[in-house]
């Protein structure tokens, strides 16, 4: 089941928590659940797929007698908030226009957008549309996540890719992905790169670590430059300990 169901579906209610947290009669459970799609689709076209990007990477929707709190996860928050907190008061306000419901919107930084696999597969959408090689922007992306800590990465890119006129799928893995591991914590992030020569899409999963242990949060311990070799015990070289053989 590992390579035919989503990481975050397959660990959501046992290892990772709810992206919507709310309770509701049978009643107003479909309203509610159309309401959640419509916020999450807004925001995504509003700060992702026009300027300025604002690299959301998660939106997590919690809902009181009252209000509606939206959490944003962003690498730029500061794009988000704006100055002196214009840009999130004007979505604030387009989402209750939408919604018809007092609404909260909170922010949150992402530290290492090298380990949000939905950051790292946008990237790489963005940087198909600019025509970059792909096999040189996979590895990139690879390589970033793993010197940030990940234990694993794996990218995977279908599409007319290059141009090229038969569609065909690029792997690139680096490090271990345990899919089928409820305990592993494994980041899952789809884009889709809407290119002159048509679409490709990305999938990207990222092994951050086991649950019962701290997750990475930035460049790990000899992750860049490679460690200085300890030096040499002193003593005698193998040739000088050896006893003078002797003719006899």
């Amino acid at each position: 089941m590992g390579h035919k169901v989503s990481p975050i579906g397959f660990r959501t209610g046992i290892t990772l928590g709810w992206k919507s947290r709310w309770f509701a009669p049978k009643a107003a459970f479909g309203d509610f659940l159309i309401e959640d799609y419509q916020i999450r689709k807004f925001i995504d076209d509003r700060l992702n797929r026009r300027p300025p990007y604002a690299a959301v990477g998660g939106i997590d929707i919690e809902r009181t007698r009252d209000e509606v709190r939206v959490n944003l996860q962003t690498a730029r928050p500061g794009l988000v908030i704006g100055p002196k907190g214009a840009e999130i008061e004007k979505l604030k306000e387009a989402i209750e226009d939408m919604i018809n419901r007092k609404v909260t919107v909170n922010v949150t930084e992402v530290k290492s957008p090298e380990l949000n696999a939905q950051l790292v597969a946008e990237a790489i959408s963005e940087q198909f549309k600019r025509r970059a090689a792909f096999r040189r922007v996979m590895k990139q992306h690879c390589e970033a996540a793993m010197a940030n800590g990940a234990r694993g990465v794996k990218i995977i890119c279908s599409g007319r890719l290059g141009g090229a006129e038969l569609a065909r799928s690029e792997k690139q893995i680096m490090g271990s992905i345990p899919l089928q591991t409820l305990q592993a914590n494994v980041d899952y992030g789809l884009a889709v790169s809407v290119t002159t020569y048509g679409t490709i899409g990305i999938k990207v999963w990222i092994f951050l670590s086991m649950f019962n242990e701290p997750e990475p949060s930035g460049p790990s311990v000899g992750s860049g430059a490679s460690a200085p070799r300890p030096a040499r015990p002193a003593g005698p070289t193998s040739r000088q300990s050896e006893p003078k053989r002797t003719r006899g």
